[in-house]
C-alpha cells in the first residue's frame, strides 16, 4: 500500500533533492547547489508555488515528486497562461515498477489542475518516458534550450 504525503518542511526537501541530484548526476551536489536549493524551497514552498510530495510504501519512504508553478503570458494552447513543471521525480531502486511514479504524477496532475494550469510539462530521462508517455504526456515539438 503506498501512501502519499506532502512534503513542507525544508529538511525533508533537501534530504530528497540531494538524493534525486547524485542519481541523476552521479555526485554529491556541492555547497552552492545545496543553498541555492534551499533558498528556493524556503520560498515557493511559502508562496505555494512549489508542492511536493514523498510516496510511502509498506512503511518506507519510496519516492518523490514535485509541481512548480508559474504564469506565462496567455496563449490560444493556455488561455489562463497558468502552468505546472513536473521535477524531482524519483523512486527508489527497490520499489520501481510498482505504479509509484504513477500516483505521485496523478497526484501533481490533479494538483495542477487545481490551480488552473493549462500546460504541464516535464523533462525526463530515457528511463521514465514510458511511464510518462503512459498517463498521456506527449512529445513537445519546437522546444529548445540555451546553456547548460
Amino acid at each position: 500500500m503506498t501512501a502519499l504525503t506532502r512534503i513542507t518542511d525544508t529538511a525533508t526537501l533537501m534530504a530528497w533533492r540531494a538524493e534525486v541530484l547524485r542519481s541523476v548526476f552521479g555526485t554529491a551536489p556541492d555547497d552552492e547547489v545545496l543553498a541555492a536549493n534551499r533558498r528556493f524551497f524556503q520560498k515557493h514552498i511559502g508562496d505555494g508555488t512549489h508542492i511536493a510530495y514523498v510516496a510511502t510504501c509498506d512503511g518506507r519512504d519510496a519516492g518523490c515528486a514535485a509541481i512548480c508553478l508559474y504564469d506565462e503570458m496567455p496563449s490560444p494552447d493556455n488561455p489562463r497562461g497558468r502552468c505546472g513543471y513536473i521535477m524531482n521525480v524519483y523512486v527508489r531502486p527497490e520499489f520501481r515498477h510498482k505504479g509509484i511514479a504513477t500516483e505521485l504524477l496523478a497526484r501533481l496532475i490533479a494538483d495542477g489542475e487545481a490551480q488552473g494550469c493549462g500546460k504541464i510539462y516535464l523533462e525526463t530521462t530515457d528511463m521514465g518516458r514510458g511511464v510518462y508517455t503512459a498517463i498521456g504526456f506527449r512529445e513537445m515539438k519546437n522546444m529548445l534550450t540555451y546553456g547548460n
